[in-house]
C-alpha cells in the first residue's frame, strides 16, 4: 500500500460509537502493523477532545480533529466534502466507514466525489500476495460469501457491524493534531438538524451495535409479553428487536424491526423468540454469529438457520432462561 488509511470516527453523546472502533481495528488490519502504512483517525465536531484521547489509544498512528460546529449534526453533504478534501490533501488511498446509518450514507457520496471504488457490507479484509486489496462480503442473504478484489488506486470501504473486533487500549497514545476545516466548496441548501432521538429497547444498547439481540415475533401474542424479552436482554446486556408482524401490529416501534424492510444486524448472539422465520426476517439477521430459536412449532423455518433450537412453550422457557442467566452471572 502506498498511502495512509483514513478511518472516520463517528461520535454519539461525545463518545466514539463501537462500530467506529471496529473500523479502526479493520484499518489496522488493512494497513499492517504500526510503523508500516499509517492509519489516521478523523473526528469532526465542536467537542471532540475527550473522544480523540480515547481513540488515540486504539491503534491509530495519528488522530486528526476538526473542531467545527457544522459537523455536530450529521449532514452527508458537509461531511463528504470535508473528508474528500482531506483525503486528497493527505494522499489517502482508503477510507473506512463504520457500519452505521451515517456510514452507509457516506459511502456513495465519498466514492463519487473522490473518484474512488466502493465496497459495502465488508465482513473481512486483507492484502493479497500481489498487493491487491481483498474484501469479503456476505451475499444472497448471507448464504454465500463474495470476495471482491480492488485494483483501484483509492477505495471507500463500508464495513458490516460487529464483523471486526474493536482494538483494545495499546498503552501508548498516538499524537492528536488539530486541523483547520478544509474548503468545502459549493454545497446544496442545508436544513438545520436540532438533534437526534435514537429508538431502542427500554434499556440496553442500540440494535446496530448490540452484540446480543433478543428478538420477538407474533408468538408472544401481545405487546405486554415483551416484558419477558426486556428482562432476558437486560440479563445478557443486549437489546430487544422485533419481527415485521410485531411492528405492523403496533406492539413495537418500526425502528426495532429486523428484516428485509427493517434493519440488518450481525450480533454475536441472536435469540429469536416466537418468530417463524420467514425469508424477509432471515435476510436481516442471517449473518449473526450464533442463532438460538425458541418456538412451539418444530417445523418453523427459523430452525433451519438456527445453531441451537428449543421447541416448546416460550412463556415457560424464556423466564426459566432469564433466571438461569442471572444465576450464572450473579445478577
Amino acid at each position: 500500500m502506498t498511502g495512509p488509511v483514513f478511518v472516520i470516527v463517528e461520535l454519539r453523546n461525545g463518545a466514539p460509537v463501537r462500530s467506529s472502533l471496529e473500523a479502526l481495528g479493520a484499518g489496522r488490519r488493512l494497513a499492517g502493523p504500526p510503523g508500516t502504512t499509517p492509519v489516521i483517525a478523523l473526528l469532526l465536531g465542536s467537542a471532540v477532545e475527550s473522544a480523540a484521547a480515547h481513540v488515540a489509544e486504539r491503534g491509530a498512528d495519528q488522530v486528526l480533529t476538526i473542531v467545527d460546529p457544522r459537523f455536530d449534526s450529521f449532514q452527508a453533504a458537509v461531511w463528504s466534502a470535508a473528508i474528500t478534501a482531506l483525503a486528497q490533501e493527505l494522499g489517502v488511498i482508503a477510507v473506512l466507514l463504520a457500519g452505521t446509518a451515517h456510514g452507509r450514507q457516506l459511502v456513495g457520496r465519498l466514492a463519487a466525489r473522490w473518484g474512488a471504488a466502493a465496497v459495502t457490507g465488508i465482513a473481512d479484509i486483507s492484502i493479497s500476495n500481489d498487493g491487491a486489496m481483498l474484501a469479503v462480503r456476505p451475499v444472497f442473504s448471507g448464504r454465500a460469501l463474495q470476495e471482491v478484489r480492488v485494483d483501484a488506486p483509492r477505495v471507500v470501504l463500508g464495513l458490516r457491524p460487529n464483523a471486526f473486533p474493536p482494538p483494545e487500549p495499546s498503552g501508548s497514545k498516538a499524537p492528536v493534531l488539530a486541523h483547520a476545516t478544509p474548503e468545502l466548496g459549493k454545497l446544496p441548501a442545508l436544513g438545520h438538524v436540532s438533534g437526534f432521538e435514537t429508538a431502542q429497547s427500554a434499556s440496553g444498547p442500540d440494535l446496530s451495535e448490540a452484540t446480543v439481540i433478543v428478538s420477538g415475533g407474533r408468538g408472544l401474542k401481545g405487546p405486554e409479553n415483551f416484558r419477558m424479552l426486556d428482562e432476558l436482554a437486560a440479563s445478557l446486556g443486549g437489546a430487544v428487536g422485533a419481527s415485521r408482524a410485531v411492528t405492523d401490529s403496533g406492539w413495537k416501534p418500526a425502528a426495532l424491526q429486523i428484516g428485509q424492510t427493517g434493519r440488518t444486524v450481525s450480533p454475536q448472539l441472536y435469540i429469536a423468540i416466537g418468530i417463524s422465520g420467514a425469508i424477509q426476517h432471515l435476510v436481516g439477521m442471517i449473518s449473526s454469529r450464533t442463532i438460538v430459536a425458541i418456538n412451539s412449532d418444530p417445523g418453523a423455518p427459523i430452525f433451519k438457520v438456527a445453531d441451537y433450537g428449543i421447541v416448546g412453550d416460550l412463556f415457560q422457557i424464556v423466564p426459566a432462561l432469564t433466571s438461569e442467566v442471572r444465576r450464572v452471572r450473579g445478577s
